[in-house]
């Protein structure tokens, strides 16, 4: 078989690969973004009150998350948190953007490079104080505020909307947020 056509092989296998994974992009199947939604009211810092655990956040607390918006649209993502095992802060810098109209709530987010994960806004309150916020698939469920509590009539709403949508609310943790010595609460 002469290069040209190992070539062209290859390049229709990464195409096929970068098409599955784009495909797994998305939100769980029972989960709704938010309409109606502006971004411009959405940037800024968030606290994040409870996540479901996955390996890049374990061992982690006073996690904060903010967003602001580059000139090409996109978002700017800036999270950081204090990782209680290895006593030191950590941040992460990545990237959203919108996987189509720009007011459905309905984003991707990278910070692994060409790799993105979905990021979608499921519930949010008229001021944009309080998010519920759905990943790619049931494995991950964010609930963030612009303060470090969240009042029970919120919680106990979003619990409701995340079960709603298939997820297993019991795995949740509920972040602490009793520092106030983060050196990143002020990057951007």
């Amino acid at each position: 078989m002469n290069n040209r056509i190992k070539n062209i092989r290859f390049i229709a296998f990464v195409v096929v690969v970068m098409l599955g994974l784009h495909s797994c992009e998305s939100i769980p199947e029972k989960a709704e973004p938010v309409t109606n939604f502006d971004v411009n009211q959405y940037t800024g810092l968030w606290y994040e009150i409870a996540r479901i655990d996955f390996k890049h956040e374990r061992n982690m607390d006073n996690v904060t998350a903010h967003y602001s918006l580059n000139e090409d649209g996109s978002i700017k993502v800036f999270n950081s948190g204090y990782n209680y095992v290895k006593e030191q802060w950590e941040k992460a810098e990545g990237k959203a953007r919108f996987r189509g109209a720009t007011d459905v709530a309905a984003m991707e987010v990278s910070f692994f490079g060409p790799f993105y994960g979905g990021y979608n806004v499921i519930g949010l309150d008229q001021e944009y104080q309080y998010a519920l916020v759905a990943g790619q698939d049931l494995d991950y469920l964010w609930i963030l505020s612009r303060t470090k509590t969240i009042p029970e009539t919120v919680k106990e709403n979003y619990l409701k909307i995340a079960q709603e949508a298939g997820y297993d609310t019991n795995r949740l943790i509920w972040v602490s947020q009793n520092r106030t010595d983060s050196p990143f609460l002020h990057e951007k």
